[in-house]
């Protein structure tokens, strides 16, 4: 079959140029299910593959015109070839390459004597064998995981086993070569560029142009000029990816885009994550709240004093009682005595240091009225002096200037009424307990430091 190589070369850059070279197989927004992760080993793709190809076989390649080759009319002859590859990595490949079929060509150059000394030239390439790099472009984006085109390049080198037949001008047909039955062994240089397009999960489909360098000027059978000969092979095949169907060819893996996957990916999962710790603590502190609310409600039912009688509502067992009337600890009125004449009430060293140990072990829960159960002992001493001396007690309690004064002056008023209310439920008498708040009027230290705040934070406890 003889073929113009114009012809055959407008036909392969239109073959080329129809494509979008550089087209990608869908957003990286869509994760196909062959993904492979980032700096996964070799074992997770398939990294053999084997091609066939057919296409013409020409003299005239792109590295030169046709009046400087030694048969300046050549022609486009059938070729075919085979290859084996192993894809290193996504971009990067070694294959062993085999190409066959037949170079020819008319109308010889001139020699020496100005004679034009053949008619044509017919050349049978019986093998050639070649080892060759092959590099895939266009893979390594961040927009595609894998690439449905792959342009690559290849360069080798190998041995060539062909027999040039040389027909005179009078139809005299002799081989190029006279020894070793006219065949002759070559090395060459195979130079080849396509491109694939990914057609099936292990199905390729190759356009490819390939000149190959000969290391002599025989390959037609006529020596002539001072360059070597080439050729070229425009060709279209199929290359077959070996292995598991479920993995995905190497050389279609974007490493580039997979990275991106897993980083929007752990991207999506922090988010998740953080709005799921946000969530938690919102919950948590919802809990708090109505934890908060209830304590609240709580000591307001532990502080209320509805007769007004000076005994809460929560330990008053004689609710209702009239105004003035003098109860016990337990609101119930006491009975009516006439008071002892001349009678004094003396307050010794030893009272003070029960008051003085009281209002040295007492504390509060943070930010509340609540008494620890640790004050409860010293309290109780108080409450015992109290009944057994019928003494009177006064309760004041202050706070830091730390927060609003409304609020610092309930605080204080309520821790007050939080002890009033607790010597009560021991058996004091609460009309002869008085309760008040000053908030942070009546510093003793400076507010600037922690510790002269700590000094401010007090019940003082005045018995008379």
């Amino acid at each position: 079959m003889k073929l113009n190589l114009k012809r055959t070369s407008l036909l392969l850059t239109g073959i080329l140029v129809g494509g979008k070279l550089f087209a990608q197989t869908s957003d990286s927004s869509h994760v196909s299910k062959d993904y492979v992760q980032p700096f996964s080993s070799n074992n997770a793709f398939r990294t053999w593959s084997i091609g066939v190809s057919a296409g013409v076989l020409t003299m005239n390649t792109a590295f030169g015109p046709n009046s400087k080759l030694d048969f300046t009319s050549p022609n486009g002859d059938l070729g075919y070839g085979a290859y084996i590859k192993n894809q290193i990595t996504p971009t990067f490949g070694i294959q062993a390459d085999f190409l066959a079929g037949k170079l020819s060509g008319d109308h010889s150059q001139l020699n020496e004597q100005g004679v034009v000394p053949y008619h044509s030239f017919s050349t049978k390439i019986q093998y050639s064998g070649s080892l060759s790099a092959n590099v895939t472009l266009g893979n390594i984006t961040w927009r595609a995981n894998k690439s449905a085109i792959q342009p690559y390049l290849t360069l080798g080198g190998g041995l060539m086993h062909y027999t040039p037949v040389l027909t005179y001008p009078n139809g005299t047909v002799a081989n190029g070569k006279i020894d070793n039955d006219g065949s002759i062994n070559e090395f060459f240089i195979p130079l080849g560029a396509g491109v694939k397009f990914n057609i099936s999960p292990g199905i390729n489909l190759d356009l490819g142009y390939q000149v190959n360098f000969v290391y002599s000027d025989n390959i037609d059978g006529y020596v002539h000029g001072s360059t070597n000969d080439k050729f070229a092979y425009a060709h279209a095949g199929l290359e077959f990816a070996l292995g598991g169907r479920s993995k995905p060819q190497l050389a279609v893996h974007n490493p580039v885009s997979s990275m991106r996957t897993e980083y929007l990916w752990e991207n999506q999962k922090t988010k998740k994550q953080l709005q799921a710790e946000i969530d938690a603590e919102k919950a948590k502190n919802d809990r708090l709240r109505t934890e908060l609310n209830t304590t609240n409600a709580n000591l307001a039912k532990l502080t209320m004093d509805s007769d007004g009688d000076g005994v809460s509502d929560f330990f008053d067992k004689c609710p209702n009682t009239p105004a003035g009337t003098r109860v016990d600890g337990s609101g119930c009125p006491l009975p009516i005595t006439k008071p002892a004449e001349n009678v004094k009430v003396y307050v010794t060293e030893e009272d003070r240091k029960v008051v003085k140990e009281a209002i040295r072990n007492l504390e509060f829960d943070f930010g509340k009225a609540t008494i620890r159960e640790h004050s409860f002992p010293s309290l109780d001493r108080v409450a015992q002096l109290l009944i057994d001396k019928n003494f009177s007690l006064k309760l004041a309690g202050h706070t830091d200037n730390v927060g609003s004064a409304d609020a610092n002056m309930k605080l204080s008023k309520d821790r007050a009424e939080s002890i009033k209310a607790y010597l009560v439920s021991k058996g004091a008498s609460a009309s002869r307990i008085e309760a008040t708040g000053y908030g942070k009027t009546q510093p003793i230290a400076s507010n600037k430091t922690a510790k002269g705040r700590q000094i401010n934070r007090r019940v003082e406890f005045t018995l008379y």
